[in-house]
């Protein structure tokens, strides 16, 4: 197809060119100093454009020789940078095939070819991934005097220029993740710290926070690093409610006294306060704490809301209201009743009831309750034990030492 177009171009020339100059007619005179010069036309155009193209062909020649020099200087520089480049990559393939000691050569080599080249040494940039990648393969030997030089090598170049902010990112999160491999937990927050709001957000930073502060036992911290990381999809739904709910047990058993625990409990953010789990731990650690009130202050929303409660949440608020019953008043039981006539079938709310009765000194609905829930196999062996156990105080208050010592030997039994 193209010798076709040619061969048309060709035919089309030709025909323009026995047009134009078909007819030899005119006439060129060139007078000099009392002479006269006439030449036809034609050949008077023709040795014009014969002579432009020759000047210009003198002029594109004589160019090409003056700036030989020139060019020569920037062949080698290519071939230069070029080495470099293939260096840098040679360094990234035998660190992705875990050959460290290679990957660091590889690497010196590419900085040394830019070191020596001073065009190319304007380039901080190329220079500062070179650093970090001897920095990441000494790592991986467990060089930490070496890492460290070349990472604070990275950090200057990259702080240098704006175009080099994301070799500087890429320098503290990685700084960050050596640190949490050294255990160093303050060091690697300092480091997240001097990310701008912006990369801060991102995952990776994000998943860095949350180990270093679970790391350095700020469970309050790590609770709010782990929710935005939710929020971003960092995990699947059942492990960031496992990880959340984990996190915020830690936080409560890290209480020492009553009102570090209700401190903590304000603290935490209102989706885990609504988490039936996380308020029964919170109970459970007050009744450790001696703030039996405080405990059933935060479980009254859900025995208010208990229809919207699954079996699984009943079960687990039932257990935990249990131990916070010292000083309950009144206006508890009239809750507990109205709970167990709704769900008339439901165990674990009458052993709730039932302990409840106890404390207010109704022994004999009391009883009838407890002796239901401990003879129940399908209940916890912690709640029948406990309700075995109430049963044998209400005999003892009662002076009947032989149910009391039924009540004890089948408490006992329970494995």
């Amino acid at each position: 197809m193209r010798t076709v177009i040619w061969l048309i171009l060709l035919f089309a020339v030709a025909v323009v060119a026995a047009l134009v100059l078909g007819r030899n007619d005119g006439l060129a005179s060139f007078y000099w100093n009392g002479w006269r010069l006439d030449v036809s036309l034609n050949l008077f155009l023709l040795v014009l454009v014969g002579s432009c193209f020759a000047l210009v062909t003198a002029i594109q020649t004589l160019h090409a020789l003056t700036t030989l020099p020139e060019r020569a200087r920037a062949w080698r520089l290519a071939q230069r940078e070029r080495s470099a480049q293939l260096a840098l990559r040679e360094a990234l393939a035998e660190f992705f095939g875990a050959r460290y000691g290679r990957a660091q050569k590889a690497a010196q080599r590419a900085l040394s070819i830019h070191q020596q080249t001073p065009e190319l040494v304007q380039d901080p940039g190329f220079t500062a991934l070179g650093h970090l990648l001897c920095a990441s393969s000494a790592h991986r030997l467990q060089d930490r005097r070496r890492r460290d030089e070349q990472l604070q090598l990275a950090l200057e170049l990259s702080k240098r220029s704006s175009t080099t902010r994301a070799q500087e990112e890429g320098a503290l999160l990685l700084a960050a993740e050596w640190a949490l491999d050294d255990r160093d937990a303050g060091r690697a927050l300092d480091l997240l710290a001097d990310l701008n709001p912006g990369v801060a957000r991102r995952t990776q930073a994000l998943r860095l926070k949350l180990q270093a502060t679970r790391l350095a036992k700020q469970p309050l911290e790590a609770l709010r690093t782990a929710r935005l990381l939710a929020k971003h999809q960092g995990f699947s739904k059942a492990a960031a409610q496992g990880l959340l709910r984990s996190l915020a047990f830690e936080a409560l058993d890290g209480a020492r006294d009553a009102d570090q625990l209700r401190a903590v409990w304000q603290q935490l953010d209102n989706v885990d306060r609504r988490d039936v789990v996380v308020a029964a731990r919170a109970t459970q650690r007050a009744a450790a704490l001696g703030a039996p009130e405080d405990g059933r202050g935060w479980l009254r929303p859900f025995w208010d809301d208990i229809a919207d409660l699954t079996p699984d949440d009943r079960a687990v608020l039932a257990e935990a209201l249990v131990p916070v019953l010292p000083g309950l008043g009144p206006e508890w039981l009239q809750r507990l009743e109205s709970a167990v006539q709704r769900f008339p079938r439901d165990k674990y709310l009458a052993y709730a009831l039932g302990h409840a009765l106890a404390e207010r000194q109704l022994w004999g609905k009391a009883r009838m309750m407890l002796e239901q829930v401990g003879e129940d196999h399908a209940m916890p062996a912690a709640a029948r034990r406990r309700s075995w156990l109430m049963l044998a105080q209400m005999a003892d208050g009662d002076g009947n030492q032989e149910r009391r010592a039924r009540c004890h030997e089948a408490a006992a039994l329970i494995q």
